[in-house]
């Protein structure tokens, strides 16, 4: 206590960040105050938030401030120029919370040509998105994913990093960008040493995650197992959150085998998904999308495959972008001719897929959803032949008795079963103890985690 003066806390609150000026006035009449975040004594800072831009001025002698809002700057174009990154003491998050530094600090995003002489570098079939505009059409439809900021996204193969700074601007509390092409490595790594933690850069493809066989494997090829130490994600149960959002383009050169090698890694909860319900938030062909969602009855598109992603996993179709807006790159560096009418008129569907909370209960678990899968694949091999003949030839005299359960006709053909409806069939037959699985084996030896339907 000091004798003869008296104490004043002033709290001046400026958006996320607060001075707390301590101002003692003497008997005298004169004061002295001091900032306790230390501010410089003559500057002048402004900063912008959601609401408006405010303003830091020098505290005068033994006065009070209180900010007030100025009018709103206009938004610099993200093809202006570099933007310079300043993260001051305005931008430092208070304890317990996190704040998105490029909501207040926007990363350039460059502009189409500029964006595709980066991605030039790059001697393999990839697409890229080079457009700053596609790119905030996409962290519009992830705006919600963004804003709950409960999961880590992953970007898989950025390139030029355009979606990864539109990521950042939206306010994305951290992205892991899985680069597999070390052209790539040296920009993003400089903008990761240049954020706050929210941006990790891995040499890793995210496509060749887990191969077969075993060893020391050499980037871009990892293990998921090691991808996930190192970046400190651990494993959480099925039932719980998302922990983790893949974002990126499916190679259209092996785009079917790595779906199939994914739901395989699902219906095991290996891979990516032994560390919970991973989702996928990716760019899909027109052809494999429809492929994912058809019906029954359509004996010509309805497959295993379709069965499969339906009955483990919610799809949702967030958007459609023609093929031409995406810098296709080929082995010469040269993008499609612009003359291929197919090229033109095809498009690339931005597709959330979800696994199901529910997927797994005591008849079907990891250890034998791998069975199931081959259970829908020979159902599916002949979409038209009736159900309770393939069911017989899997254990004789079953088929009426499982086809009765399940409330089937007769004439129920293969192609007419919905995929809950498989999935309830394979519940049946574990709880029957009728069938040994000595129908898979010669199936097992003919299929590969990337085999097809």
């Amino acid at each position: 206590m000091i004798s003869g003066s008296s104490l004043l806390v002033v709290m001046a609150a400026c958006g996320g960040c607060r001075f707390f000026v301590l101002t003692l006035r003497t008997l005298c009449g004169t004061s002295r105050s001091a900032s306790l975040c230390t501010l410089p004594s003559a500057t002048h800072r402004t900063f912008s938030t959601s609401v408006g831009t405010y303003s830091l001025d020098p505290l005068p002698s033994g006065s009070r401030k209180t900010p007030a809002p100025v009018a709103k700057p206009e938004r610099i174009s993200p093809s202006s120029g570099g933007v310079q990154r300043n993260l001051s003491a305005v931008a430092v998050p208070l304890q317990g919370q996190f704040r998105p530094l490029c909501r207040y600090d926007p990363l350039d995003l460059g502009d189409v040509e500029e964006n595709t002489q980066k991605a030039l570098a790059c001697k393999h079939l990839r697409q890229f998105i080079v457009d700053p505009s596609l790119a905030r059409i996409v962290t519009d439809h992830l705006a919600g994913d963004i804003d709950d900021g409960k999961a880590v996204i992953f970007e898989c193969n950025p390139g030029p990093g355009v979606l990864t700074r539109a990521l950042l601007n939206r306010g994305a509390q951290r992205v892991v960008a899985l680069e597999s092409d070390t052209n790539f490595l040296p920009d993003l790594k400089d903008l990761e040493r240049k954020l706050d933690g929210q941006l990790d850069v891995v040499h890793c493809d995210f496509f060749k995650l887990d191969p077969l066989g075993h060893g020391s494997m050499k980037p871009p090829v990892m293990y998921s197992e090691k991808l996930f130490s190192e970046l400190a994600i651990s494993e959480v149960p099925w039932t719980a959150d998302v922990p983790v959002k893949i974002v990126g383009i499916f190679s259209q050169r092996n785009e079917k085998n790595i779906l199939w090698k994914l739901i395989y890694n699902l219906f095991e909860r290996r891979s990516i998904f032994h560390y919970g319900r991973v989702e996928l938030i990716m760019f899909i062909s027109q052809k494999e999308y429809a492929k994912l969602v058809t019906r029954p009855r359509d004996y010509r598109n309805y497959q295993a495959f379709s069965v499969l992603w339906q009955m483990a996993c919610d799809i949702e179709l967030l958007h459609e972008e023609p093929l031409s807006s995406f810098l296709t790159v080929t082995k010469n560096s040269g993008r499609p001719s612009s003359k291929n009418t197919s090229y033109q008129s095809d498009k690339l569907c931005l597709v959330r897929i979800t696994p199901r909370e529910d997927l797994f209960n005591s008849h079907l678990t990891p250890l034998n959803g791998s069975t199931l899968v081959l259970m829908v694949k020979q159902c599916l091999a002949k979409r038209k032949s009736r159900l309770i003949e393939q069911i017989n030839s899997w254990s004789p005299g079953s088929g009426s008795e499982l086809i009765s359960k399940l409330s089937f006709l007769d004439d129920t053909m293969t192609g007419d079963v919905y995929p809950d409806e498989f999935k309830r069939l394979f519940e049946l037959m574990e709880q029957s103890g009728n069938f040994t699985q000595s129908w898979l084996y010669e199936e097992m030896l003919e299929t590969t985690n990337t085999g097809h339907a």
